[in-house]
């Protein structure tokens, strides 16, 4: 099957970003899912919950095969992994304790706790953080921050990436042109993840506010 029958094949495009990117898989085939989701780990409204199960849809169609579905989009998502890697390596400890010193509510304890948690469990963090949506591509920088070795990273992430594509790929590949089911299962895990961390973010700052007022009285 030709790139151009791809379209007719699949149900309604979606617009908008989504579209863009499906006009990526279309066009470029295997690279251009791999840029897609390259440019999804920088970019994280770049949804990959359409990219993999359509680059799977495109594969069960001959446009691709699922080999190359998954050696592409898994090599896309390395790529992305390492820009931000070295993005945390670029802002560097020092940078980031100045950037922290001068935000509101936090302390340079929380940072340090921080760093002693990834040094115990960084390896654990980047494997099973590649397969959890939003914070998927989040990892990557405090990875470069503790400055984890990169044959370590790149062993984890590729490992860890390949899992998730594999399931969203393979997800596309097996509902045909109803690929498009995935996006909103994907879409309710990503949207119970982000209410998680913003639960949890609303009740350490209230916890800290509370800190704030008992440290202000003990003092009055």
């Amino acid at each position: 099957m030709h790139l151009s029958s791809l379209a007719a094949a699949q149900p309604e495009k979606p617009g908008g970003i989504a579209g863009w990117a499906v006009d990526l898989v279309e066009n470029l085939g295997g690279p251009g899912a791999g840029l897609a989701i390259a440019l999804e780990n920088l970019f994280p409204p770049l949804p990959s919950e359409v990219i993999l199960p359509l680059t799977g849809f495109a594969a069960g169609q001959g446009v691709l095969s699922l080999a190359s579905a998954l050696f592409w989009t898994t090599l896309g998502s390395v790529v992305g992994a390492v820009a931000l890697y070295w993005i945390g390596i670029l802002l560097g400890r020092r940078r980031l304790y100045a950037i922290w010193a001068r935000l509101p509510l936090v302390k340079t304890s929380d940072l340090e706790r921080t760093e002693e948690w990834f040094a115990r469990h960084g390896t654990k963090a980047v494997f099973f953080g590649r397969m959890v949506p939003v914070f998927r591509s989040l990892i990557s920088v405090p990875a470069g921050l503790e400055r984890m070795p990169l044959p370590v990273f790149l062993g984890l992430t590729t490992l860890g990436s390949l899992i998730w594509n594999s399931v969203l790929v393979m997800a596309g590949y097996l509902l045909g042109d109803r690929w498009e089911l995935v996006q909103g299962y994907v879409g309710v895990i990503s949207k119970v993840v982000l209410g998680a961390a913003a639960v949890a973010l609303v009740a350490w700052i209230v916890v800290r506010l509370r800190e704030r007022r008992r440290s202000g009285a003990d003092r009055s």
